[in-house]
């Protein structure tokens, strides 16, 4: 079993990391410009540096994180990826060939993208559901109903017989559950009020929340899909494009539930952010203070050392460990070692 790892995050503006015998280093000038040390950590204990904005690394340190298998992403305030260092590429060039056949055939692609976009839907019903059975007093039917018509999109999920309709019932399924999601925010609804998702840039102050954990979601997978030796570029679900790792997002629509639209939640009902950490600009976009950024990426760090019992595999593991490990599952079945792809669902 893979062991869980942290993932260092860089938000502040000027800060410095570089590598102190065997340690990773952060430091912060204070008032009068002297460099101060803020954060030191084992090397052996981190596996991904995420850098907000293009923070300066020492080039011996990017040196040494190439050449071990520690990822450094650069990703900008919102959470959109920019850049990522790569090391010698060490993927499996077999897997590899064996991904890009399967990805060039659409009825091979669809026996992938079916049970992802189920899991997806599922994992949407799940939370509507959990919602209603934790808040039965104040759940409007509307709740209930939208969870049954994703059961009932599910069957057609499964029966569908080209990746155009498959992704019209992802869509159709995505606008019945954001079309509730509101109704899941049970304190400071006026400042929190979901209509529909929107993305580039978010328009309100959930959809910014919503699109900043999609984002560090979204390097987590990518990251355990290169480590297993997948090409996070070449995808099954979502077509390829340059810079977009369609894999990648494949593989996330699993997660989106779990690791994002439930953490957002929480940051808002736990009141662990707030309208006042929003900057509302002339042209529409919303932006998430650096306070609140920080808030957020601890939530979601705390999340992922959270222990769950793993719905296939049937063994106790850490939240941060299942990209892993559907990566891993992932990259069996394209080798031909599973007969079907087991994604992740809730229970």
């Amino acid at each position: 079993m893979r062991k869980h790892l942290n993932t260092l995050y860089i938000t502040s503006d000027d800060a410095y990391v570089r590598k102190e015998h065997e340690t990773f280093v952060v430091e912060i000038k204070d008032q009068e410009g002297n460099w101060k040390k803020a954060f030191q950590a084992p090397i052996h204990s981190i596996e991904n540096i995420v850098c907000f904005g293009f923070k300066p690394l020492t080039p011996q340190l990017m040196a040494f994180c190439a050449e071990n298998n520690v990822g450094i992403s650069y990703l900008d305030e919102y959470g959109r990826f920019l850049a990522r260092v790569y090391g010698a590429q060490k993927g499996n060039v077999l897997l590899r060939k064996a991904q890009y056949a399967i990805s060039d055939n659409e009825f091979e692609s669809l026996k992938i993208a079916k049970p992802i976009i189920a899991a997806k839907v599922s994992n949407y019903r799940h939370l509507l559901l959990r919602h209603q059975r934790n808040h039965p007093d104040i759940c409007p039917d509307s709740v209930y109903q939208a969870a049954d018509l994703l059961g009932q999109r599910l069957r057609k999920i499964q029966n569908a017989e080209s990746l155009n309709e498959l992704n019209g019932y992802e869509g159709e399924c995505a606008t019945i559950y954001f079309g509730e999601l509101s109704n899941l925010i049970t304190v400071q609804k006026d400042d929190f009020n979901f209509t529909q998702r929107s993305k580039r840039p978010p328009l309100d102050s959930a959809n910014a929340l919503l699109s900043f954990l999609y984002a560090i979601l979204a390097n987590d997978v990518r990251s355990a899909l290169e480590t297993v030796g997948l090409d996070p570029q070449v995808g099954f679900l979502h077509q390829i494009r340059p810079g977009r790792p369609s894999l990648a997002l494949d593989l996330m629509e699993e997660f989106r539930a779990y690791l994002g639209d439930r953490i957002m939640l929480n940051l808002i009902n736990l009141k662990q952010v707030t309208i006042n950490d929003f900057e509302f600009k002339e042209s529409g976009e919303v932006r998430i203070s650096d306070k609140a950024r920080k808030e957020i990426l601890t939530t979601y760090q705390k999340r992922k050392q959270e222990e769950i019992t793993h719905p296939f595999l049937g063994e106790k593991m850490t939240i941060g460990l299942l990209p892993h490990i559907q990566a891993q599952l992932l990259a069996r079945y394209i080798r031909g070692d599973m007969e079907f792809y087991p994604p992740f669902y809730l229970k």
